[in-house]
């Protein structure tokens, strides 16, 4: 019983530290992942803590777990317009691209290290597929508001390329221990086997439980538990029938957040909540498992990987997958660096010490230090370079508060609370008298602490809350009209769209005849959307910038594929050259 107790205490400790240790990244931009790596290490049998953990079958089933939850987390915060946008070219890198990363890594491992060519590729299968815990994390928690195609790019990439990693190292283990030294059939219908059935199991466990949720009557604080037991349930059982557990829990979570079940945003807010728990005690429980003394024995050929990877077999495997997809250079870059290495790499190199493999215990020290300089090198270094290649967009505009009226799950109703700052334009307006979107009403003021009908708050104020009862449809315009994002002066909505917006059936020729432009014969007659749809190979998202002469037009607005607003602004000698 001392001991359990004993346990619980280290473990709520370091739970503690790892949460307060996470206001570094705040202060210094130290990815927060990284930032409980370092409280586990510390915490470990090198460190002040002292704690020995060794144990690897406790460390795969815990850090499995808690990956699945980030999966599962992850799909319910990913909307299907991001598939119709990016589902081809992150397919190719999930498959393709995890092949070349895994080759070119490990033919220099191979060298490097002094290893059979299978051992090699082995280490490079261990670190090939990008890390989803890793790259949600950091692409959420910085704030980073980037271009829909990079940012829908990344996460189903990152979310779907953990079987093919995983087969690459099951295939190779199994070809080493059996003596074998060139692959078979068997490891293609091993591919299409996890494939299909993560695929299978994925979105009919996603219908099965929106099934559920919305015929249920339960207490609202069990419908999250519903979804993370049947999302866990999916994973497992997939898993159990040989097929993608990981694939599987990912489409499950996308199924489940775009069907919008009963409790949606309270189910959303407490997955939130459950991803950081299992982020957190995953890189704990890995901080823990790693030695840093034999980490530094191996740091420069560890180092020298980490390097190949990040400078050639990702940017080479970039390259060659979104070739066919006409991805501009400065998205390409962007994705090549985002290549986040993290729990994925250590968990994957865990196989080969669980089945036997003779330099296991090397293969898990390197794929360690790979993940170190990734998440320090690379996730460091984020916000900079998207700013660098003009990646980011001014941020949607959000409610302070919502809350979902679930009478009905398909009512579409909720309270929306908006903080009002000296910004918004309705301020000194009578809060009894506002023209608000929809059948949007405001129903309450908090003022000072005192809760005002609006008849009774008299004309709004700055730190005035409102709250407004409107439909779900209504919520974008009405976060336009009262909410106020945070964001750097560079991504002010002026500054980055320019003074003049323009609607996307507007003529080109008219255009250009107002600033005086050359127009080429072959872009008469095109309306903006066509122009800009043409230049950017048909595929527009917000943010997407095309350069005529002296003016530069960027897409406001997009609507099923279509440009419907367009920016106007004349670039000064401050903008970054494209």
């Amino acid at each position: 019983m001392e001991l359990i107790n004993q346990f619980v205490l280290a473990g709520a400790v370091l739970l503690l530290l790892a949460i307060l240790a996470s206001t570094l990244s705040y202060r210094i931009g130290m990815p927060l992942l990284l930032v409980f790596l370092a409280v586990g290490m510390l915490a470990g049998e090198d460190g002040p803590g002292g704690i020995v953990f060794n144990d690897y079958g406790i460390a795969y089933l815990v850090g499995s777990v808690a990956l699945a939850v980030i999966l599962l987390d992850g799909g319910l915060n990913t909307r299907t317009e991001s598939f119709r946008t990016s589902l081809r070219p992150a397919a190719v890198l999930a498959t393709v691209g995890v092949l070349i990363t895994c080759v070119v890594t490990g033919l220099f491992a191979a060298w490097v290290l002094d290893f059979g060519l299978l051992e090699g590729m082995l280490v490079g299968a261990v670190v090939g597929s990008t890390d989803a815990a890793a790259v949600f994390a950091l692409l959420h928690a910085k704030g980073l508001a980037l271009k829909e195609r990079v940012s829908a790019t990344l996460e189903i990439e990152s979310g779907s390329n953990d079987p093919m990693a995983a087969l690459l190292t099951i295939a190779l283990i199994e070809l080493i221990l059996g003596g074998q030294r060139i692959p078979g059939w068997e490891t293609l219908v091993l591919l299409l086997q996890q494939m299909g059935l993560g695929l299978v199991a994925g979105l009919g466990g996603g219908w099965l439980l929106v099934w559920l949720t919305n015929r249920l009557q339960l207490e609202r604080g069990m419908y999250p538990m519903l979804i993370l037991a049947g999302g866990l349930t999916v994973y497992s059982l997939t898993t159990v029938l040989g097929g993608s557990g990981f694939l599987a829990v990912y489409l499950c979570g996308v199924l489940v957040g775009n069907r919008s079940p009963r409790e949606s945003q309270h189910i959303l807010q407490v997955h939130n909540g459950l991803a950081w728990l299992a982020q957190i005690g995953m890189f704990l429980m890995l901080g823990l498992l790693a030695t840093p003394s034999e980490l530094v024995e191996y740091a420069p050929v560890a180092l020298a990987i980490a390097l190949v990877l990040m400078l050639v077999a990702r940017p080479l495997a970039v390259w060659l997958c979104l070739l066919p997809f006409h991805f501009p250079w400065r998205e390409q870059v962007f994705i090549s660096w985002v290549g986040l290495r993290g729990a994925v790499p250590i968990i994957l190199a865990l196989f080969p010490l669980l089945a036997g493999v003779a330099e296991a215990a090397l293969i898990l020290d390197v794929a360690f230090f790979v993940v170190l300089i990734s998440l320090t090198v690379q996730g460091w270094t984020l916000p900079a370079l998207a700013r660098r290649l003009r990646l980011q967009v001014p941020p949607a505009p959000e409610p302070t508060e919502r809350l979902d009226l679930s009478a009905s799950p398909e009512g579409g109703h909720a309270f929306f609370g908006y903080r009002l700052t000296p910004g918004t334009p309705i301020l000194g307006q009578d809060a009894n008298a506002l023209r608000l979107p929809g059948t949007a009403r405001p129903v309450a003021v908090l003022r000072n602490s005192q809760d005002l009908a609006p008849d009774a708050a008299g004309k709004l104020n700055a730190g005035d809350v409102l709250y407004v009862l409107a439909s779900a449809t209504d919520s974008a315009a009405l976060s336009d009209l009262l909410a106020t994002p945070v964001a750097p002066p560079y991504l002010e909505k002026r500054q980055f769209y320019g003074n003049f917006v323009l609607r996307g059936d507007a003529l080109l020729d008219a255009v250009a005849e107002q600033y005086g432009l050359p127009l080429p014969d072959e872009q008469s007659g095109r309306t903006l959307a066509q122009f800009l749809s043409r230049s950017l190979h048909g595929r527009p998202v917000v943010g997407d910038r095309v350069r005529l002469g002296k003016l530069e037009f960027v897409v406001r607005a997009v609507s099923g594929g279509d440009v419907v607003q367009v920016g106007l602004r004349i670039p000064t000698h401050l903008d970054i050259e494209p």
